[in-house]
């Protein structure tokens, strides 16, 4: 019903930058919210950027300062703006964004890309 396709990852030198990209597309209503979250080898996932309700941004504090998100409502898509890279930031990063479909009612649904790899190293 709804899919999100991420691109954008690639290896990067430390101090770089990489800039990733989430669409969205199919029986999308309306999306609330879209973020990013990562996983690394080994670990559990983490949030590394998403909206909160108030309609501030909450970022991990290990990124906070160095990446930025950022959104198209037009296009639904979602940017994940990447400076500064560290080896750390090595993962594969994954999409969400919750949505109601034209088929569903009540709360939003969330759903998640298949993820792009992000590897940071000299």
């Amino acid at each position: 019903q709804v899919q999100l396709v991420e691109a954008g990852g690639d290896l990067v030198q430390p101090g770089g930058s990489l800039r990733l990209s989430c669409a969205a597309s199919g029986s999308i209503l309306s999306i609330y919210a879209m973020g990013w979250y990562r996983q690394a080898p080994g670990k559990q996932r983490e949030l590394v950027a998403a909206p909160t309700r108030g309609g501030s941004t909450n970022y991990a504090d290990s990124v906070n300062g160095r990446f930025t998100i950022s959104r198209d409502n037009a296009k639904n898509t979602v940017y994940l703006t990447m400076n500064s890279l560290k080896p750390e930031d090595t993962a594969k990063y994954y999409c969400f964004a919750d949505v109601t479909t034209i088929y569903g009612i009540g709360s939003p649904a969330r759903y998640w890309g298949q993820g792009t790899q992000v590897t940071v190293s000299s």
